[in-house]
């Protein structure tokens, strides 16, 4: 209730005074106008110049006129106006502004409120009634004024805008009035509900929503609940239908129907509610319960009677049943009232007209799977399975059953949804169906019998991979001894009792089940069986259903219809075959058929086996078979002899071929002949292909003479297969000549009459002749190999194609998308990512651009409504090239072009026409320009038919068409930055149609002037060149990983190794990663918190990655990191260092460069050991000194070092002080990632000449310090290995070690031995891993002597200061993780007593054997082996020392490899030694246990017994007072 203020407001003021008057009184302006009745009414001009002799205004003057306007006000009030006044024009605004002086909107609203609150007193007063009850009538009389004034119909539940506004003012007014207690709710509640037929549901809402009164309190204070009830429901169904329309109010129409809901299910489902005063206990949540029972009821009535899609009861049933979610049910998940109240739900479902009995359920249920079910009923049980969990949805079923009549339709699709959607509900209702079947048998209970069957029954229907076929159920619960049927005679007859009343009701494949799988029962009882048996087959032959004439293969646990003989006989002759190659034997049940089943294997089995044909040179699978069965007399001589007669007289040429018709040497069967006269009328009738009803009747010949040409039966036309198995490296087609000449005769004919029908019409006004042609060739299973002939000739021939196949082949490509929804998805594999694609989607597979061929067949045609005459002008070298894409697009627009636009989509894939405008950018110059108007505006289907056409004009004329181009706005069309990369990246550019130069001009002019410039919306980078690189990156390394990128041939260009594409896209990477080095902002220097974007797509993928250490997770990364390096390698080396900051110090940030370090190069170190060899760790564990004795480890590539060395001496070239740049960065190396360092020593002879050259040519002056001490470290290393004194070792220690390890590693053997020698480590030193053992054992026992502990060396963590963090960043994560491996390994090499006396020892040994059983439990056992056999054998100790050297003998002769064998010892010898241990070894020993858990409990009973017994002894010991 805003109030307007400024110069005019009086005047305004005294206007609204005056609509005041009027609208309470109309009479108003009279009074005003004259003193009495009979008096003369005076003008206002007369009234207005009377005024003009006031008296001029004194100091009191303003406070009196102030208190006759609010008298004037106060005793010309209109209530209910007044209540509901809002914004409107200016000459009704309640101005209080001149009145009293404030400002701001909010104190005008304060004064308005309180202003009201004053009148509404006053008139309370003179009515003698109490101001509560007073201003709630009014409030309430306003609510219904305001309802009934907007309503556009009498039963509308939402508000339009103008009543919103009105309802926000007098909520706002009545929210003052409460807080000044002069509002009764109860009272306010009593009015509403007299006038409820008026009332919209929004209001009522919007008043619970801000607290004016609750929704409880609204239906407390109802009296007629029954009437609310019916009330509400009403108003939620309208609801539910508006929530569904299209309007904008529906997210507040959600939002209500969700707090109504959430209210009523608090409401009748809560426990131990807030009981009101006015009403009985149980009347409010019987209230809420039987809306929702209603609105239930609605619904289910509603999918009853069946729903048309887009039915008002259909969007009412779809949004209620949505209301049954977590965004419903968020806010009260944490109660038990939403379980409660879905618990009641599924009741009321299951019970819901029990009208259905079981007789109908066992003829119908078939009807009832979860396919077949409504999707709305399959919605509504889903969401109410997502609170209940599988074992309380099975107790609910169980329960329900046991004590309702139910609706056996609801409950057996309950079943059905239950197995499909929840797994672990599966073995659920397994057992719960041997449950009732125990029940009853135990005593006789049909109730439980008939539940068991129908619920398997049903389960069943969802396939083997959900539920045991019920084949398999009924032969395990009753085909042994061991079923609950067999534990007596009365067991039995209720068996067969029960059986048999099944018989006239259920289907002939139960029965058949009941005949082929009987049950077990005992010789003295086997009348019942043969009873019920005899009975079965005589309702068999009812049903026209022979157990004789099954199948040999015939699916029992299929619940269709059981086949015919004749229709199955086919398929199992396959299905023999195909065992016969595979075994090369008569397989087991031909051989039972053809002594058990003679009827089915002598009238059947054998004829569809017999039929003749040209017979093979070499003899085929069939031929083969045949002899088997003769030579084991399976086959009748007579009619064996006929066979061979057969196909004897079918290898001779036909002599009565039609006249005129001239037929293939290889078309000797007389369907393929009648196929074919067929398709030759077509095409005859081709000459006006708008002649619907002889076209039409032409194709169902065709169709009917398919499936004898094909030498199947007639089906419905569909593909029969849910989804078609094709590789497009090697697509071939089934072993079946028939089928693969029927399909070229197809395709031909295709192709023939679109030619023919194309010189007479274009495509939009030839008929839908081709759709039917189309639907025709995706029948009788022929879609398979279709699809495979399509990848043939187009992904494999299609250079060599005609001019009219392709433009053929693209229309047919256009008709096959067209009817994408009811063809199967294909399953394509390598090069593009094994999916499952679309139709439109696999032909945009089989199309690429990698060389001029290809591209010239993905875009040149002449459009296929081009005279044929056309054709003849074309240069000949041009016709057996034209491309696809421009004839599939042209085809599409022309034949659609009085469609709706989403027959395009279905039709056409995004990627077609992406591949189409990159093929025009790229070869045509012209078209990179921006089309103007008069491009556009004047362009027509017609010039595409001039005879001199070519392909180039075509295509351009495509481009420039303003249909295409109004298609290309379509955000799913339209070509993007990345788009382009991945299609240029296929280029192989020595077999490109561009030039190097032409090539590189495309690519300045497609990123600099067209994707740069673009907006991100539009697939561009917003100006952004760091975009642009990071894109590029990251469609590179997508491309590389891709198996498009590989390409085995001998002339593979080869790009980030092993990849085949276009190099020049690395080239342009490079050159903008130069530009963006010489730019201002310098975003290279890492300043900025986002970093440098080629650590950010590193982060980002590495994130993307699977985690864990399989095989494959793990060679997956080690990929993508190898290809992260070569990206690292090929851009300028300041990436890796980053550009020297402004503030001092000027240290350079290398921080994501040692991240990416430490956290993933490490480990792909090219001098890291074999991953097989246990003995990796064995030197890290013992020092960097002998880290990795057996190989270089430790150390980058020295590519990557030397790059990394070139960045920081570039950095310095960018500093102040060059020489403190490279020491605090080196210094920094130090501590964040020392591998850096270790690779400067490990390559230094090859570094240090480049370092010294470079640093004197840019600084002239010395190395700086740092620098200086990685050279002093290799000259003390190269000193200790020469026969003079050895040069003292700089600092620090870690570095010279590490300079030492390395020369070590390249010296000769005699070097390595006197090396060794000055250690006093006499053993001999070789590169086996054994030997490799031996020596780091000597330096451990050599640190031992001096008094150094080495078990800290096993204690590593990253909190360490110093040496223990420098290990740590200097093994590989797969090195740290077999640290255990290494200390038990390297136990027999030290004395007993010496390690015992160490109090860290115990801890160390515990914690290692912990580590090392976590790596069994991993899986990891191929790491945890042990060494070979050595020959020294350690002496065993003796006394108390027998347990450990008896471990250290064991040691000394491991167990080749076994990791179960090493754990063994590892664990016997911490129980041996565990007693032997100094009490101090105990401590903490408790935190380490409780870390590990239940990880070995007889280790750690021994660990806290002997912990005890030490704190027992501590306890009696006398204490030491001096």
């Amino acid at each position: 209730m805003g109030r307007q203020r400024g110069p005019h407001a009086a005047s305004r003021c005294w206007e609204w005074e005056c609509g005041a008057l009027t609208m309470a009184d109309p009479r108003g302006l009279d009074s005003v106008s004259g003193p009495a009745p009979g008096a003369r009414r005076r003008a206002w001009a007369e009234l207005l110049a009377g005024r003009v002799t006031r008296q001029k205004p004194g100091p009191g003057t303003g406070q009196k006129v102030q208190d006759s306007a609010v008298r004037l006000l106060r005793s010309h009030l209109d209530w209910s106006g007044l209540l509901l006044e809002v914004e409107g024009p200016p000459c009704k605004k309640l101005c209080l502004g001149p009145l009293i002086d404030h400002d701001g909107p909010e104190a005008c609203s304060n004064l308005s409120t309180s202003f009201i609150g004053s009148a509404l007193r006053d008139h309370a007063s003179q009515l003698g009634v109490p101001v509560a009850v007073l201003s709630s009538q009014m409030a309430a009389s306003s609510i219904v004024r305001m309802c009934a004034a907007g309503a556009e119909h009498a039963h509308r539940v939402l508000l339009d805008t103008e009543q919103r506004k009105k309802l926000s003012s007098l909520i706002e007014i009545t929210q003052y009035l409460l807080a000044h207690s002069m509002f009764s709710r109860l009272f306010f509640c009593q009015e509403l509900w007299k006038v409820q037929n008026s009332l919209s549901l929004e209001a009522l809402w919007r008043l619970h929503v801000h607290n004016v009164v609750s929704l409880w309190e609204l239906l407390e204070s109802c009296a007629d609940l029954q009437a609310v009830v019916s009330w509400l429901f009403r108003n939620l169904r309208l609801l539910c239908e508006q929530v569904e329309a299209p309007c904008q109010h529906t997210d507040i129409a959600r939002a209500m129907l969700s707090d109504f809901v959430r209210i009523f299910v608090l409401m009748g489902f809560q426990k131990n509610s807030d009981l009101r005063r006015n009403v009985e206990p149980e009347q409010m949540p019987q209230v809420a319960r039987d809306v929702l029972e209603r609105m239930l009821l609605f619904a289910l009535e509603a999918l009853a009677a069946g729903l048309q899609e887009e039915s008002p009861a259909h969007k009412a049933v779809s949004c209620w049943f949505s209301t049954f979610s977590g965004q419903t049910f968020g806010s009260i998940i944490s109660t038990d009232a939403p379980k409660r109240f879905f618990s009641h739900t599924l009741t009321q479902i299951l019970t819901h007209k029990p009208v259905l009995r079981v007789s109908d359920a066992v003829q119908m249920q078939r009807e009832w799977s979860f396919a077949k079910m409504p999707p709305l009923l399959t919605s509504l049980f889903r969401k109410l399975f997502v609170i209940l969990s599988p074992e309380e949805l099975v107790g609910h079923l169980q329960e329900v059953l046991e004590t309702h009549e139910v609706n056996w339709q609801h409950v057996l699709s309950c079943v059905s949804t239950l197995v499909i959607c929840l797994p672990e509900a599966q073995q659920l209702v397994h057992d719960w169906v041997a449950r009732l079947l125990a029940r009853a048998f135990e005593s006789c209970d049909l109730d439980s019998m008939v539940t068991a069957f129908l619920v398997v029954r049903q389960a069943a229907l969802e396939g083997p991979s959900v539920f045991p076929s019920y084949a398999d159920w009924f032969q395990a619960s009753f085909g042994s001894a061991r079923g609950s049927h067999g534990c007596s005679k009365k067991a039995l007859v209720f068996l067969f009792k029960f059986l048999s009343d099944l018989v006239p009701f259920e289907g002939a494949r139960y029965m058949q089940v009941h005949i082929l799988h009987p049950p077990l029962v005992p010789n003295k009882y086997r009348s019942l069986l043969t009873d019920y048996i005899t009975l079965a087959k005589t309702r068999l032959a009812d049903l026209k259903v022979s157990i004789e004439n099954m199948g040999l293969y015939e699916d029992l646990s299929s619940a269709r219809d059981v086949t015919e003989p004749h229709s199955q006989a086919p398929q199992d002759v396959e299905k023999a075959i195909l065992l016969f190659e595979h075994t090369g034997k008569i397989p087991v049940a031909v051989m039972e058929a053809s002594i058990f089943r003679r009827p089915y294997y002598l009238s059947h089995f054998l004829p569809a086996l017999l039929t003749p044909r040209v017979l093979p040179r070499v003899p085929d699978s069939r031929a083969a078979f045949i002899e088997s069965l003769k030579r084991a007399d399976k086959i009748p001589s007579s009619l064996y002899s006929t066979y061979r007669h057969a196909c004897s007289t079918a290898e001779k040429n036909p002599e009565n071929t039609a006249p005129g018709m001239k037929v293939e040497p290889n078309c000797v069967d007389e369907p393929l002949k009648l196929l074919m006269i067929a398709l030759g009328g077509l095409r005859a009738a081709m000459t006006d292909p708008a002649q619907y009803d002889v076209l039409s009747a032409q194709i169902a010949v065709i169709s009917e003479r398919l499936g004898p040409a094909l030498g199947v039966s007639e089906d419905d036309g569909s593909c029969e297969a849910s989804k078609i198995q094709l590789s497009v490296l090697a697509p071939e087609l089934e072993q079946q000549e028939q089928k693969v000449r029927v399909v070229d005769l197809l395709l031909t004919s295709f192709c023939q009459n679109l030619m023919a029908a194309s010189s007479f019409a274009p495509p939009d006004r030839q008929g839908p002749w081709a759709a039917r042609f189309t639907m025709t060739m995706c029948g009788h299973a022929l879609l398979p190999a279709v699809l495979t002939r399509l990848c043939q000739l187009l992904h494999h021939q299609g250079p060599s194609l005609s001019a009219s196949h392709v433009l053929g082949l693209a229309a047919l490509a256009v008709h096959l998308g067209e009817s994408r929804s009811v063809l199967p998805e294909v399953h394509v594999g390598p090069p593009a990512p094994a999916r499952d694609l679309s139709i439109p989607e696999f032909f945009n597979s089989l199309l690429t651009c990698r060389t001029a061929e290809s591209s010239r067949l993905c875009l040149k045609s002449v459009p296929v409504y081009m005279p044929l005459s056309a054709y003849r002008i074309i240069p000949a070298r041009l016709c057996g090239g034209t491309w696809f894409c421009t004839a599939a697009i042209s085809y599409s627009l022309c034949k659609f072009s009085s469609q709706s636009r989403d027959i395009l989509y279905c039709c056409l894939s995004p990627g077609l026409i992406k591949k189409f405008q990159f093929l025009v950018f790229r070869l045509f110059s012209e078209a990179r320009d921006p089309l103007s108007q008069e491009d556009t505006a004047g362009l027509a289907w017609k010039p595409l038919g001039l005879p001199s056409m070519d392909w180039q004009r075509a295509a351009l004329c495509l481009w420039r068409q303003r249909t295409f181009q109004e298609l290309l706005k379509e955000k799913q069309f339209h070509l993007t930055y990345r788009d382009w990369l991945q299609l240029e990246l296929e280029i192989q550019p020595e077999v490109d149609s561009l030039s190097d130069t032409e090539r590189r001009d495309f690519h300045q002019w497609a990123i600099h002037e067209h994707f740069l410039s673009q907006p991100a919306a539009a697939g561009g980078c917003d100006g952004d060149l760091e975009t642009a690189c990071t894109v590029l990156v990251d469609v590179l390394l997508d491309f590389c990983q891709s198996s498009r990128s590989h390409n085995h041939s001998e002339n593979s260009d080869l790009v980030l190794g092993g990849c085949t594409g276009n190099r020049d896209i690395f080239s342009r990477l490079q050159e903008m990663a130069a530009d963006l080095e010489q730019g201002p902002a310098a975003p290279y220097s890492h300043s900025s918190s986002r970093g440098h974007f080629l650590f950010r797509v590193f982060r980002r993928r590495l994130q993307a990655l699977a985690s864990g250490w399989d095989v494959a997770a793990r060679l997956r990364k080690q990929q993508e990191l190898l290809m992260y390096k070569r990206v690292l390698l090929s851009l300028p080396p300041l990436v890796l260092v980053g550009s020297p900051q402004v503030e001092q110090p000027a240290a350079p940030d290398c921080d994501e460069f040692f991240h990416l370090v430490n956290s993933e190069l490490l480990n792909l170190s090219r001098c890291r050991p074999c991953p097989s060899s246990p003995l990796v760790p064995f030197s890290l564990a013992c020092t960097v000194l002998q880290r990795n004795f057996c190989s270089q480890g430790g150390a980058l590539s020295h590519d990557i070092t030397v790059h990394f060395f070139r960045g920081l001496l570039n950095a310095c070239s960018q500093s102040r002080d060059p020489s403190l740049t490279a020491n605090l960065t080196l210094t920094a190396c130090q501590t964040k990632c020392p591998i850096v360092l270790t690779s400067a020593l490990l390559w230094w002879p090859r570094l240090e000449p480049e370092l010294h050259c470079r640093w004197r040519r840019c600084f002239q002056g010395p190395l700086p310090p740092e620098l200086q001490r990685l050279q002093e470290a290799q000259q003390f290393a190269q000193s200790f290995l020469s026969p003079d004194t050895a040069a003292p070792a700089p600092g620090p220690a870690w570095v010279s070690a590490a300079a030492l390890h390395f020369v070590i590693q390249q010296a000769g053997k005699e070097s390595v031995e006197s090396a060794l020698e000055k250690l006093d480590c006499q053993r001999e030193e070789a590169g086996d891993s054994l030997k490799a053992l031996h020596v780091c054992g000597e330096i451990l026992g050599f640190l031992q002597k001096r008094k150094i502990s080495w078990l800290v060396l096993f204690q590593l963590t990253e909190t360490d200061a110093g040496l223990g963090r420098v290990l740590l960043r200097l093994a590989p994560d797969e090195y740290i993780r077999l640290l255990p491996l290494a200390f038990y390994s390297l136990l027999s090499y030290f004395d007993k007593d010496a390690l015992i006396r160490e109090n860290a020892f115990l801890h160390v040994a515990v914690d290692m054997y912990m580590k090392l059983t976590c790596l069994f439990v991993a899986g990891e056992t191929s790491a945890v082996s042990t060494p070979a056999n050595r020959s020294q054998e350690l002496q065993s100790q003796a006394g108390a020392g027998a347990g450990l050297g008896t471990f250290s003998s064991q040691m000394a002769h491991p167990t080749n490899g076994d990791p179960v064998g090493l754990i063994r010892k590892a664990r016997l010898f911490l129980l041996q030694s565990i007693p032997q241990c100094p009490k101090k070894s105990f401590s903490n020993m408790e935190e380490l246990l409780a870390t590990s858990g239940d990880w070995d409990p007889e280790v750690s009973t021994a660990l806290l017994s002997r912990q005890q017994a030490v704190s027992d002894t501590d306890l009696y010991q006398e204490p030491h007072l001096f």
